[in-house]
């Protein structure tokens, strides 16, 4: 399988799928429906689509909405990579979209991530991944592991190693993907709420804010990544 580069799934997006965002797996895009009969039709039209291109896109309808993920699943790894059969699929889904007559609202997707400091991810991943997901963990690198839900009941947890440290801290932070032109407003209505700029030096790629009692979290874009 071959996966395509961050900096080339935006070149796409900017070539013509404005519609569409990368988050940190899959391409997203979140379509307004008038109504529950509308938005299943719309539904319909992109599972056709899909089945014809030999895709499995993850829909979801709710009040009011349709959000769009497009990932291909790697068979060895289990990991999600964006590839040119999605992209292609993501222009199909954006022509269904034009013609059901669905206005795209990108600045809407996000992707909640979970992220663990550890020192031994082998040794801490199979017990999360056994408890959220009843499966094993998977390989992601030569040593590091995830734990990705095949049906996204929960959100993916990842591992970044640590040196042990005798003195607690917090372990676990959260990773908040979101469309770029939305994140700048987002970090500030998280400050303006309370919160501070802990560290904005990988910005736009991720900002570290914390809330008033410290707790981190990255607020995560595609931009300047590869």
């Amino acid at each position: 399988m071959k996966r395509l580069s961050t900096p080339d799934i935006l070149g796409a997006i900017d070539a013509g799928l404005g519609d569409w965002r990368k988050l940190a797996q899959p391409l997203v895009a979140r379509y307004r429906v008038a109504d529950l009969v509308g938005g299943a039709a719309f539904v319909s039209a992109v599972a056709e689509a899909a089945v014809a291109a030999g895709q499995e896109p993850e829909i979801r309808l709710g009040s009011g909405f349709v959000d769009v993920a497009l990932y291909t699943v790697d068979a060895e790894t289990g990991g999600r990579w964006v590839t040119a059969a999605d992209v292609r699929l993501a222009r199909t889904i954006t022509g269904l979209a034009h013609e059901h007559h669905l206005t795209a609202v990108p600045g809407e997707v996000a992707q909640l991530e979970l992220a663990l400091d550890t020192v031994s991810d082998t040794a801490v991943a199979p017990f999360w991944s056994a408890l959220l997901t009843g499966g094993p963990s998977r390989k992601r690198g030569d040593a590091a592991l995830d734990v990705l839900d095949p049906t996204n009941r929960v959100p993916a947890v990842w591992f970044q190693r640590t040196d042990a440290h005798e003195t607690p801290r917090q372990r676990w932070h959260i990773d908040l993907w979101l469309a770029p032109e939305i994140a700048d407003e987002r970090i500030a209505a998280a400050v303006a709420a309370g919160g501070v700029v802990v560290d904005d030096s990988e910005a736009p790629a991720f900002t570290v804010l914390a809330d008033p009692d410290g707790n981190r979290v990255c607020v995560c874009t595609a931009l300047e990544r590869d």
